[in-house]
């Protein structure tokens, strides 16, 4: 496995921004999907049989105007500290997500990736987080039904992330003590997103601005969620315990390189080279590309297409013996 200073001395020549770019994304970003959003509370006065299809469309633009949103929370889509906390600002009004708030949760999720002994530290995550076979066969039946249940790929990938960013960001749910400026930052995201609703909702009608925006955020939040998850659990994602975690294996061993056709790949802001970002969350995601081509050895990481992407949803439990991750019905088999 490479060493952290090798592949790292790789990276820094990508994680500058290019200014045209970070511009260019933005304005196709927002300007797609406010285009897309036009044209369907246009359609939405013919039938609205004609206008839900076209969500799946605008759901794509709001993916990457949250992949937009990541890159500022890393500081790596603008050079300006500035420019970045203003524009991850803007872009949370688009996606039901607290900026600050969010930043700071996942921070938190880069200092604990793949790490047996620091799992606590990611907090309420069930996405990037897993249980060991020990721990849940030691547990009690109605214990081991609850967490089934909640890692259901029915439940965990379809039914929870709507609420996850319609409800759940609503509240500073996962904030500890000490984030004051996370936990006000949630309330003043609530007090801007209720002015802006209520200017749409004034303007076009509540219904309207219901059934146009309500099947954007429900498939955005589906799919954005789907490619967190894959992209930390899958079958032969390496976890290990502190003693032996490195920042370079859990980069390219706990991490996935998701390969997407290009259009698909367009929208979701290449975040699927995550090996790449893992090692160097500096790096904008329109260079992710780029710097996994410029080294061999980032080919080492576990590679997921779409079809094996789907299929991964079901590994949740890590298998020390067999160093690899099992879906449930093989841990309760033995």
């Amino acid at each position: 496995m490479p060493q952290p200073d090798q592949m790292l001395s790789v990276t820094k020549a990508f994680q500058a921004p290019i200014l045209a770019s970070s511009l260019g994304q933005l304005a196709t970003s927002f300007g797609g999907f406010f285009a897309t959003c036009t044209t369907m509370y246009l359609f939405l006065a013919v039938s609205l049989w004609i206008t839900l299809p076209m969500s799946a469309l605008a759901s794509g633009f709001l993916v990457r105007i949250f992949i937009i949103q990541h890159d500022c929370g890393h500081g790596s889509f603008f050079k300006s500290r500035w420019a970045n906390e203003l524009i991850g600002r803007l872009c949370s009004l688009m996606t039901l997500t607290p900026y600050a708030f969010w930043r700071r949760q996942h921070a938190r999720h880069h200092g604990s990736w793949n790490n047996l002994d620091r799992r606590a530290a990611s907090g309420m995550d069930i996405y990037s987080s897993c249980m060991t076979v020990a721990e849940y066969r030691a547990l009690r039946r109605w214990r081991r039904c609850l967490v089934r249940l909640t890692n259901h790929p029915i439940v965990a990938n379809l039914l929870l992330p709507p609420l996850v960013f319609v409800i759940l960001y609503r509240v500073p749910f996962d904030a500890a003590k000490g984030w004051r400026r996370e936990r006000r930052g949630v309330y003043l995201t609530n007090l801007a997103l209720a002015v802006f609703i209520d200017g749409l909702g004034i303007s076009l009608g509540y219904a309207r601005v219901a059934a146009v925006q309500l099947p954007i955020m429900v498939i955005a939040s589906i799919v954005g969620v789907w490619l967190f998850s894959i992209q930390h659990r899958f079958e032969h994602a390496q976890w290990m315990p502190d003693a032996s975690w490195s920042f370079a294996e859990a980069s390219l061993g706990g991490t996935s390189h998701l390969r997407l056709p290009r259009l698909l790949q367009w929208f979701t802001g290449s975040i699927g080279f995550h090996h790449v970002h893992h090692l160097n969350p500096r790096i904008p995601n329109y260079r992710l590309e780029e710097c996994h081509n410029a080294d061999a050895r980032f080919r080492s990481a576990s590679t997921l297409t779409l079809r094996t992407g789907l299929q991964a949803l079901g590994y949740t439990l890590w298998d020390s013996d067999l160093e690899r991750l099992l879906p449930f019905r093989f841990a309760a088999a033995g």
